[in-house]
């Protein structure tokens, strides 16, 4: 059985990158399960999808524990021990990252031993050029992995692209296949590298430990609430990949739009009757930005605009 995880934040295409594999292996007869694991409002924080695929009926269920191949999105993610990228992780896993750093880079960040692919990621151009395709770094892992299967054709993967992005038409297709379709042939000289994992001995498994948990006498029902008001101290700025930025000579001071649809209530207002954001509690879902009616909030890339001090500290 393939046993594939794929990281990435919220917006990047991780989901959607799952669905393409899973849809690529259906078509070349496994049977399969993709499936994304998050919570609601997401945009930028770190998510995770899996896809199962295997000859015979799939029973196991649940995330992948031990995998046999990660592919990562944003390379941030191999800092963070809450995103989980690495566990499950063995020195003969492959991983795969989407990056413009080398291998030798990661390699020395992470560990000689590990077994780290790299897909290299275009250049963006200029500073004026505009943002590359949503989801690029999805699709290019979604192509070198099916490379790396053996199994999955090129056939398979474009029409598995294009059953999932038709949506999108007919010119976001032509370069969501055409970025995949890159990255397929790119790991030529890799096909079938990715094994198939074994099935789990159940001889060996350890079953959980209980914790008994037991009931404490109580005379009256209520909430199980221990402490209010501590919203303020969870902080959710690594969330983003792109961050709200107000231009003061467009706002027209309707703070009541973006403050009322912020779902965080990081849009405040000052003194002023201006509005003010709260970057240490502001996710990037940038529902500000769709909302503001003069055009004043914009979407800034979060690398360049840390650098460029854009916006509020």
């Amino acid at each position: 059985m393939f046993r594939i995880r794929l990281h990435g934040r919220g917006g990047q295409g991780v989901k959607t990158a799952g669905r393409i594999l899973g849809t690529a292996f259906f078509l070349e007869g496994f049977h399969v399960q993709d499936a994304p694991r998050y919570g609601a409002e997401r945009r930028g924080a770190p998510i995770f999808s899996f896809v199962r695929a295997d000859r015979r009926e799939i029973h196991e269920r649940g995330v992948i524990v031990l995998p046999d191949l990660v592919a990562v999105t944003d390379q941030t993610l191999l800092d963070m021990p809450g995103a989980g990228v690495w566990e499950g992780v063995g020195a003969e896993t492959p991983v795969l990252v989407a990056t413009a750093h080398s291998r030798e880079r990661l390699l020395a960040r992470f560990g000689e031993t590990r077994n780290i692919i790299v897909c290299d990621l275009p250049a963006n151009g200029s500073a004026n050029a505009p943002p590359p395709l949503l989801g690029m770094a999805a699709l290019t892992l979604a192509g070198a992995a099916a490379r790396l299967t053996g199994v999955i054709t090129a056939g398979a993967l474009r029409d598995a692209i294009a059953h999932e992005l038709v949506h999108l038409g007919p010119e976001a297709l032509a370069r969501s296949l055409e970025q995949a379709l890159a990255a397929f042939a790119g790991l030529e000289s890799r096909r079938g590298e990715l094994r198939e994992g074994a099935l789990p001995d159940a001889r060996h498994w350890t079953p959980p430990r209980w914790i008994r948990l037991e009931h404490e006498p109580s005379a009256l029902a209520a909430p199980a609430i221990r402490n209010t008001a501590n919203s303020s101290q969870v902080t959710s700025d690594q969330w983003r990949t792109e961050r709200p930025v107000l231009d003061a000579g467009l706002c027209k001071g309707c703070w009541w739009v973006c403050a009322t649809f912020c779902p965080d209530n990081a849009v405040l207002v000052n003194g002023e009757g201006r509005p003010v954001i709260d970057y240490s509690h502001c996710k990037g879902c940038l529902i500000c930005v769709e909302q503001c009616p003069s055009g004043a909030m914009t979407a800034a890339p979060e690398p360049e605009a840390q650098t460029a001090g854009e916006g509020q500290p």
